[in-house]
């Protein structure tokens, strides 16, 4: 892996909530046997209000909300589709686990969306992308596998496991489709920066938006949950990936 790739990972890891959250309980642990209360008191404290806040259903849906309904669902178009890229996720490499279960949720709302637009447009080829990360089973292979396994054809694949990351899924989709059109599946939290990445090489797909994470909130007085705290983990994950596309090229 490129060191600017293996860079990004760990600035942030350190940014998103998981990993910001541990580094202030760290240098709050640190402080206090250090003798240095004041400062322990301190972080300890921001920890527990970042804890809370990354947790509270309204703010996580507030942080997902100005993802993902930037563009509406995907609805039949007149145009002559050629491809549909289903973007890869995460998933598993336990072989005696059934292919639903080896993927991420988010990989299987992925793979179900990119196959029912595939049944509508039956001429068009599925591009699967992702790359192993730390399995042995790469994210674009696994998500073939379970097109397969809903009656996708072999012929109508096609099947990428290098890109370790939604620049090179961006960059080799485009080497594929040209000037043909076609749609893009995603994380709706995922496709406001998928599009600018796409717009940024001259090409305007077609959003195919799926797996929302935004919940009906009906009171304020709700408990923080872990569902929210991965909700916001997912947006800051969202937000710092649009920063990097502006600032890294």
């Amino acid at each position: 892996m490129d060191n600017l790739f293996i860079l990004k990972k760990i600035v942030s890891f350190f940014v998103e909530p998981l990993g910001f959250t541990l580094l202030l309980l760290f240098m709050g642990i640190f402080a206090l046997y250090r003798g240095r209360v004041s400062k322990a008191k301190l972080y300890l404290s921001f920890t527990f209000i970042f804890i809370l806040l990354f947790s509270y259903p309204p703010f996580s849906n507030i942080l997902v909300n100005n993802l993902e309904y930037v563009y509406p669902k995907f609805d039949e178009k007149d145009a002559n589709i050629s491809y549909i890229h289903v973007l890869g996720n995460a998933n598993n490499d336990d072989m005696t686990q059934p292919i639903s279960s080896m993927l991420s949720e988010a990989s299987m709302k992925r793979v179900v969306e990119g196959v029912l637009i595939h049944k509508k447009y039956p001429n068009t080829k599925l591009i699967f992308t992702g790359y192993a990360g730390e399995t042995d089973l790469a994210n674009a292979q696994a998500n073939a596998a379970l097109a397969r396994a809903l009656g996708v054809d072999e012929k109508d694949m096609i099947i990428n496991p290098a890109p370790k990351d939604t620049k090179e899924e961006v960059l080799f989709a485009k080497s594929i489709v040209g000037e043909k059109p076609f749609v893009v599946v995603s994380s709706a939290s995922h496709l406001l920066r998928v599009i600018k990445l796409y717009k940024d090489q001259g090409l305007d797909p077609f959003p195919a938006p799926t797996d929302y994470k935004k919940r009906n909130i009906e009171s304020y007085l709700m408990k923080p949950d872990m569902e929210s705290f991965k909700n916001s983990q997912v947006a800051i994950h969202e937000y710092i990936g649009l920063l990097w596309a502006a600032f890294v090229h």
